[in-house]
């Protein structure tokens, strides 16, 4: 009799939990499962469409859903020339949980400037993320806001463009190397919120300003080090400012491991690797919804020279070989025809 009322307990509670479990699941149809069939063997978290919970697979990639802009990044439905060669689990920055790069990827960027004494990178990356975060800053992105990025360069079709307060009306207005804007505010804006220099370029930044470190070697890892304390390194190939002031909290570091993805699926290996603005165009499409590019190419005369200048020698790095040009030239068109970015053409 015990055994019997014992079965029909149980019974009757197993038979409520499945009951409970199918109230549940209908009443949440959008719920993550597993998948088991993930490469590696590993597990990864999929989500059924329309799971409000979730806005991000992984620190790295995005749902896909669409953004608040009226012309989004990541928008579904891109053009396959797009798709096949964008990767969104590609982190532009260099952090502590990246440090480790792929055996091909230290090859090729150890080799873009060769030097005579080899360094552990990851030895001289712990010592700098003592100093800066080493963190990444655009982990997550919410749907309902739009982040609308100014990638501005410096050509000299910016003058006389009036682009200024465009420009600065950006969420993120990202420069590069010099570009001065003081006496220039009208063409090219007054904010800056990302600057991207390499150390022989580097100058002093505002406290609100994030100083963005393209690396090419080792030895640039140990000089931003040395230049946010002891200032002990003077010299790379060149002069170097022993001393930089900017805001440590917003220093950070151009990851290699995305050097070398834009210039293997964008680039396509036209050129010794990819010039300073396609490094920050392709990191703005990586961490915006919206990209508009300002201060690119020739002038409406041919002329390559930057909006500070009329030195008519200033597009002599085109016949060098280092970057090819004209082939990122036509990347930018196709993503402006593919309605990834807007480029504003000037004057």
């Amino acid at each position: 009799m015990k055994c019997s009322l014992r079965f029909w307990f149980l019974s009757t509670a197993f038979l409520l939990a499945f009951v409970m479990s199918l109230l549940f699941t209908y009443s949440h149809p959008s719920m993550a499962y597993l998948d088991p069939s993930s490469p590696g063997g590993f597990h990864r978290v999929k989500l059924v469409p329309g799971y409000a919970g979730m806005q991000r697979l992984s620190q790295g990639g995005r749902l896909g859903e669409r953004c608040a802009c009226r012309r989004c990044t990541e928008d579904a439905g891109a053009l396959a020339w797009f798709t096949s060669h964008y990767d969104s689990n590609i982190s532009p920055v260099w952090t502590k949980e990246n440090m480790d790069l792929p055996l091909d990827v230290q090859r090729w960027w150890m080799m873009l400037q060769p030097q005579f004494k080899s360094h552990n990178t990851n030895e001289v990356l712990g010592k700098l993320f003592q100093i800066v975060p080493g963190e990444n800053p655009y982990g997550s992105r919410d749907p309902r806001k739009c982040r609308r990025c100014a990638v501005v360069g410096n050509s000299g079709n910016l003058r006389g463009s009036g682009y200024g307060r465009e420009i600065d009306g950006h969420d993120f207005v990202m420069r590069m190397n010099q570009a001065p804007t003081v006496g220039f505010e009208a063409d090219v804006g007054g904010r800056t919120t990302h600057h991207f220099m390499y150390p022989e370029s580097a100058k002093n930044l505002p406290t609100n300003v994030s100083f963005v470190l393209v690396p090419f070697k080792a030895l640039d890892l140990l000089w931003i080090t040395s230049a946010l304390s002891t200032g002990q390194i003077r010299f790379t190939y060149a002069p170097v400012k022993p001393f930089l002031r900017v805001d440590k909290e917003k220093v950070q570091i151009y990851n290699p491991a995305f050097f070398k993805y834009i210039h293997d699926r964008w680039t396509e290996h036209h050129g010794r690797y990819p010039s300073t603005g396609m490094l920050v165009l392709f990191f703005a499409l990586h961490v915006c919804d919206e990209v508009n590019v300002f201060g690119f190419g020739a002038d409406s005369r041919g002329n390559w020279h930057h909006y500070w200048e009329n030195n008519r020698y200033a597009g002599e790095f085109r016949k060098t070989g280092v970057h090819d040009a004209d082939f990122e030239a036509h990347i930018i068109d196709m993503l402006a025809k593919s309605s990834k970015i807007e480029v504003y053409r000037g004057n």
